[in-house]
């Protein structure tokens, strides 16, 4: 019994371990989709570009593609009363809300960029917080950006564009995006930028994600090698990277101490084998030969892991559905977005896990049995 609770635990860790990282990996997953497009275009070659080619006519309308959208981003510097400081400026139309899921993001006021000729600013939660920007406050934010070919003369403010909008709303997504980004209308972008006709970027939004690797083939194929499309993973491929390593590292780290815990099952054989001697010389005497005593202590050792890989297994698929049922462990501090830490079960990392577990007890229980039963009971 405890060779199988040593087994047990063992496999009721790994479950839950990757289970938590599958949760985290969903969780940054839905919150960079809350941002990010399916489908990014851009150049390879400089900021900018101007998308009048037949390829993109061609994109708009294809059938696979529900909203296709033009971005333009650049730096530039906010003021706020007395406060300032850099973020990045991204013009984008009306649709950036139904291609995304930004206004489910808003912890402030409502996503709004354009209402009765009017222009709003959509600020990242960090970038309200360090201009020290309220809603209900009059006072505009004011955006200044460096002219294209602009000369220092004897007033430097010569050489900046300045424009001033009005915040409608706060959102908060994640660190990278809520310290950097603004939302701004298009027509406001291209004329603080001086770019009439530039975009940073192409967003495309499909109707059905699980085509998004087709249509990427398809798109990149229309456009050559001067643009770059990328999905969702491959827009934070370092991030997803990371947390894949990170996955598996710890996996095989929690593997290597279910190998250790599996020296219970050795230890257990072996005076298993030991204290089973005169039944031994029983068996060797009614015709028993060496490979069948050596299959029942095998058989024993792997209906020890075999029975610690479903205990361990039922063990920790009711953790984390306990988990995401009543929220058992809680994130600390005042997180705006999720206040439990997420979890979710794969039926692949379950499998993987159990029949790991189960190849470790037969491999502990093998080595034991094989040994012992020729060397301290002359089998053979």
């Amino acid at each position: 019994m405890i060779s199988v609770v040593g087994v047990s635990l063992g496999t009721m860790a790994l479950i839950i371990v990757l289970s938590a990282f599958n949760g985290l990996n969903g969780l940054i997953t839905d919150l960079y989709g809350s941002f990010d497009p399916d489908l990014k275009i851009t150049s390879v070659v400089g900021k900018s570009f101007v998308p009048n080619s037949k390829a993109f006519e061609q994109i708009k309308k294809m059938d696979k593609v529900l909203f296709y959208a033009e971005a333009l981003e650049d730096n530039a510097l906010l003021k706020y009363g007395k406060r300032q400081r850099p973020a990045i400026v991204k013009g984008v139309s009306e649709d950036f809300a139904l291609m995304t899921g930004i206004d489910t993001m808003l912890i402030d006021g409502k996503f709004i960029l354009q209402n009765k000729n009017r222009n709003y600013a959509v600020l990242g939660y960090n970038v309200a917080r360090d201009l020290g920007v309220g809603l209900n406050f009059i006072d505009p934010i004011k955006f200044y950006v460096p002219k294209r070919n602009a000369k220092v003369g004897i007033n430097p403010m010569d050489a900046f564009n300045m424009d001033f909008l009005f915040p409608s709303g706060v959102f908060t997504i994640q660190e990278d995006f809520d310290s950097q980004y603004v939302l701004v209308p298009m027509d406001f972008a291209r004329r603080l930028f001086d770019k009439q006709e530039e975009v940073s970027a192409i967003e495309v939004k499909l109707k059905n994600i699980d085509e998004s690797d087709e249509v990427q083939k398809q798109i990149q194929n229309l456009l050559g090698d001067e643009y770059e499309v990328k999905n969702g993973f491959q827009q934070h491929d370092v991030l997803f990277k990371m947390m894949e390593t990170e996955k598996t590292a710890i996996f095989f780290i929690l593997a290597f101490i279910l190998v250790i815990a599996s020296f219970n099952i050795i230890g257990s054989l072996s005076m298993l084998i030991i204290d089973k001697q005169n039944d031994i010389e029983t068996l060797k005497s009614i015709g028993a030969n060496k490979n069948l005593i050596q299959r029942i202590f095998l058989l024993e050792g792997w209906l020890i892991s075999l029975s610690g890989a479903v205990i361990g297994t039922i063990l920790g698929v009711l953790v984390c559905y306990l988990q995401l049922k009543f929220g058992l462990v809680s994130i600390g501090g005042d997180n705006i977005i999720f206040s439990t830490y997420p979890v979710r079960v794969e039926f692949i990392d379950v499998s993987l896990v159990f029949v790991t577990v189960v190849i470790i007890g037969y491999l502990a229980s093998r080595l034991p049995v094989k040994y012992l039963t020729r060397k301290f009971l002359n089998v053979g």
